[in-house]
This record gives C-alpha cells, sequence and structure tokens, in this order.
C-alpha cells in the first residue's frame, strides 16, 4: 500500500447503528471484587462493541475462546495534556523524517499489531477481532496513525473514538521509535481536540513511561458517561492530510 492509494469513502462516514440485542452488566455489580472480568458471550459487531466501549468494556480473549469483556479496576488513562516527547524521540523525528498519516490504513495497521513480536509468538488480535474492528472503522468509530518509510508502513496504532472518548488499542514498530512516532501525534490530535483522556485499558510499566496514570473504575465510568456525549472529533480534517515527523517536532502540533 501507498500513501496515494488512500481514498476517502463514504464508508468512513459515521454511522447510526442499531441497538445492541446484548445488554451489559453494571461493572461495579458484576465485579465488585475487582477483578476485571465482567461477562462472557455475545459476539463483536459494531453495535455491540459500541454498547460495550460505551459502558467502559472491552473485549480481551485469545483465539477459539469465548469473547471475554473486561473493565479493570484501576483503569489506566493518558491525559494529552500531561504528555511530554522524550528528547530522544524528538531528536529521532527530526532525523528521520517520517511520514504520518491518519485513517489512510486501519486494517493494515491492526492486522500488523495481530502479528507475532519478538517477546510473543502470538498476540490476542485475531481474525475474529480485526474483522470486528474493521467493520467498527467502516462505520465510523475506529482511528488508526500510521508512519510512512518512503512508500511503505513501519509503525502505527489503532483504536474506537466516540464522542470525546477515545480509546488505544494497540500499536506496532518495525523501525526504531516509530510506534511512539504515531503515539506522539495521537496525543497532540488529542490536544488539539480537547480530550481530557486517551483509554490505555491496563497498566504497564511502559505506559506509565509515557505519562500514564490510573483511575478507580468508577471514576472511569463517570467521566466516560459525559465525553462520549460530545461531538465526534472532525477525522476529515487529519485524514486529508500528510504530516512530517520533523515538522511535528518543531512546532508540537499537526493542524492549528
Amino acid at each position: 500500500m501507498m500513501i496515494h492509494d488512500f481514498i476517502a469513502s463514504d464508508s468512513m462516514m459515521m454511522q447510526t447503528l442499531p441497538a445492541s440485542e446484548y445488554i451489559f452488566p453494571d461493572p461495579a455489580a458484576a465485579d465488585p471484587e475487582g477483578q476485571g472480568l465482567i461477562c462472557i458471550g455475545a459476539d463483536l459487531s459494531p453495535s455491540t462493541l459500541f454498547e460495550a466501549y460505551t459502558h467502559g468494556l472491552f473485549p480481551w480473549f485469545s483465539a477459539g475462546e469465548p469473547i471475554c469483556w473486561w473493565s479493570p479496576e484501576p483503569r489506566c488513562i493518558i491525559r494529552p495534556q500531561d504528555y511530554q516527547p522524550s528528547k530522544s524521540l524528538v531528536r529521532s523525528m527530526k532525523k528521520m523524517d517520517y511520514k504520518i498519516t491518519v485513517n489512510h490504513a486501519f486494517e493494515t495497521v491492526i492486522r500488523s499489531c495481530s502479528l507475532p513480536r519478538s517477546y510473543a509468538d502470538e498476540t490476542w488480535i485475531s481474525e475474529e477481532i480485526i474483522q470486528g474492528y474493521c467493520r467498527m472503522f467502516e462505520a465510523g468509530y475506529g482511528y488508526s496513525v500510521e508512519v510512512w518509510d518512503k512508500e511503505q508502513i513501519v509503525g502505527g496504532l489503532y483504536g474506537i473514538c466516540i464522542g470525546h472518548g477515545c480509546f488505544g488499542e494497540s500499536m506496532f514498530s518495525r523501525k526504531t521509535d516509530v510506534s511512539k512516532m504515531a503515539f506522539y501525534a495521537l496525543m497532540l490530535l488529542a490536544q488539539e481536540n480537547r480530550l481530557p483522556w486517551v483509554d490505555c485499558q491496563l497498566v504497564n510499566e511502559h505506559l506509565l513511561s509515557l505519562g500514564a496514570c490510573t483511575l478507580s473504575r468508577h471514576a472511569y465510568l463517570n467521566s466516560l458517561q459525559d465525553v462520549i456525549k460530545h461531538p465526534p472529533i472532525d477525522w476529515k480534517k487529519y485524514q486529508d492530510s500528510v504530516f512530517s515527523s520533523k515538522t511535528i517536532a518543531q512546532n508540537a502540533w499537526l493542524i492549528e
């Protein structure tokens, strides 16, 4: 795939989804001890994923297993205004001058995220997950950030966005620092749209090193109900552009 192969289509416009046939339980009532697992079953249709994310749940399961829905206690988030890129990342972005795009290659990104890593033979991103999230993207509720070296994608990330609720899912990297570049671009996009947080789901040391923190599940769910009511991000103004990692590093913005 090449950068200029991307053509925005009507299928990427946000669609009104039919009501889900599944009703998810209240996480606090279903999981009073805070173990995280809320329920098992349902499907990965856009309506079901929309229902889950707007109630603080996300799917996490291995291929061949039933779909498990989680709402961890505590919840890991990052506040975009608190994010600061490292000096080494900024130097790398200025030196390499990769191209960065938004929503140009969602399926390529999620499939790249599904590939084995150096530290793991498999990921939780099964074909079922890929198909479900691609349909969510086509319905207008998914996003991706891609990093290109000439005409090849070398890194990126993807997630779900509903209103001002931005939910990160996974990232990948084929060259040094490129997933961090995609993450920096996402933080700038979130800052420019005044998103209060980006959901990182489960806490780990890597996310904490990027500036992430935790919220109690109760606080997260309360905030969630506010942010999903906001008008959606205008993705088109980002989709229509090709950004330079060098320019981003110099100016610390995507679109003025």
